[in-house]
């Protein structure tokens, strides 16, 4: 076992780093805690942490000083909790003037694949001069479990599927403001591959009916792989079941009880408390996300509907069951990522007098934004409940300018309380690169 996990840290450290579109993450690493990649299946991780490596021989570290190991090659299925120490042993037999005497980059891509493997990366944070970067599946690498089983010696960072502005830097376009009338007309032709694509890398080149298939393998991926086994849910046409309820929904509302009774009508009889715990798996593997009620009181925040979107626009079109897609509900989507990719804390506003703003959120000095989606502003009965509801939320909560984000079109609307600017979805996109 020694002298093949020899020749797998040595191949490893010989082999040519495929890198890919360099992602608009600013990962930090933190002395004494490892750094984890989580992230939705099939966004990018394991070319991310070849991207970290390359940042790191670019720099200057010595490519003997990178052990990188990835858990799902087959090679290494005889590892678990009890030799994963394995690995540093035949690393240290390779170069053992290196033990304490230099920092090693240690790299763990899909960690998760060997059971009790946060005793083995504790303790080497603990004892050994290591720099440990980990990535993996996002149902069985979470957070919260993270924060508890490492002892505080780990920080995890988001990745998602391409923003905008990684699409544009796929297609080596200029993305940076300002844009002459040139750029403008390539970005605006560059949203549209975008929307019909959208950001999963490896799909971002295919045709529909590919793209669908490819879409479609990955959710199975990750509702058998991430949940269903994680769970070892004996009866698991209920979660399936609701998984496609709710990506046919997408930007809609609803409520636990809602989806119970959706259920029991198709003959399933799952508990509400089974129900929620659905919904909290489809958060914990990054397939789906809920929004709820921005509330001071966070009984109502909670107990009112929530709203439910998906990681990716285009792929709720290649699951969808309906024949017609809502699309201003995907471009409602579209946005929703984009913030969440900066922002965890996203809520919908209700004015006192029952209109709805889409997204409430704080920026990064406490400041409150007011964002809504609508495809066109054409029709005059539309334009009038937008610009309603958020002049009402500008006045309610004493903010002076508000966002509208369409399709194409673009303004400034003075109202009573400020202005509210009008931003095409493309150009909204691109502020910020995604990422905070």
């Amino acid at each position: 076992m020694i002298e093949l996990l020899k020749e797998i840290i040595l191949d490893g450290q010989l082999t040519t780093l495929f890198t890919g579109t360099n992602r608009r993450v600013d990962v930090t690493s933190v002395p004494n805690k490892a750094t984890v990649i989580v992230g939705v299946r099939r966004c990018g991780k394991s070319i991310f942490i070849n991207q970290v490596v390359n940042k790191y021989l670019i720099s200057g570290v010595n490519r003997e000083n990178i052990l990188y190991a990835n858990l799902f090659d087959d090679r290494l299925s005889f590892l678990n909790e009890s030799n994963l120490n394995l690995i540093l042993q035949a690393y240290f037999l390779i170069y053992p003037s290196k033990k304490n005497a230099e920092t090693i980059y240690c790299f763990f891509d899909e960690i998760q694949v060997v059971k009790g493997w946060e005793s083995f990366i504790e303790r080497l944070m603990r004892t050994e001069n290591c720099v440990v970067y980990l990535s993996g599946s996002s149902a069985k690498l979470l957070s919260k479990e993270i924060a508890t089983q490492m002892h505080g010696r780990a920080l995890s960072w988001e990745l998602f599927p391409f923003s905008f502005n990684e699409f544009t830097d796929q297609l080596n376009m200029a993305n940076e403001p300002p844009f002459n009338s040139q750029q403008r007309i390539l970005l605006e032709n560059a949203y549209e591959k975008y929307w019909e694509s959208g950001g999963f890398p490896e799909v971002t080149s295919l045709d529909k009916n590919m793209r669908r298939k490819i879409h479609q393998e990955y959710f199975n991926s990750i509702l058998f792989r991430d949940l269903i086994e994680r769970y070892n849910l004996s009866h698991p046409r209920a979660l399936i079941d609701l998984a496609r309820k709710l990506t046919d929904n997408i930007a809609s509302m609803f409520t636990i009880n809602s989806l119970t009774s959706f259920l029991k009508s198709l003959g399933h009889t799952v508990p509400k408390s089974s129900v929620s715990d659905y919904v909290n798996w489809f958060e914990d593997a990054y397939f789906l996300f809920t929004v709820r009620l921005f509330d001071a009181s966070y009984r109502r925040s909670v107990t009112n509907p929530k709203k439910i979107y998906c990681i990716d626009h285009a792929m709720v079109k290649s699951l969808s069951s309906g024949i017609l897609i809502n699309s201003g509900h995907l471009l409602e989507n579209m946005v929703f990522i984009h913030l969440r990719r900066k922002n965890e804390e996203i809520f919908y506003y209700k004015t006192k007098k029952g209109n709805e703003v889409d997204f409430i959120l704080k920026d990064n000095e406490g400041q409150l934004g007011l964002i809504q989606v609508c495809e066109s502003l054409i029709h005059p009965e539309t334009r009038q409940r937008e610009i309603k509801a958020l002049e009402e939320a500008m006045t309610e909560l004493g903010l002076t300018s508000s966002t509208i984000v369409t399709k194409n079109e673009s303004g400034e609307i003075p109202v009573n309380t400020g202005n509210i600017f009008l931003k095409p979805a493309w150009r909204f996109l691109l502020e910020g690169g995604g990422y905070s």
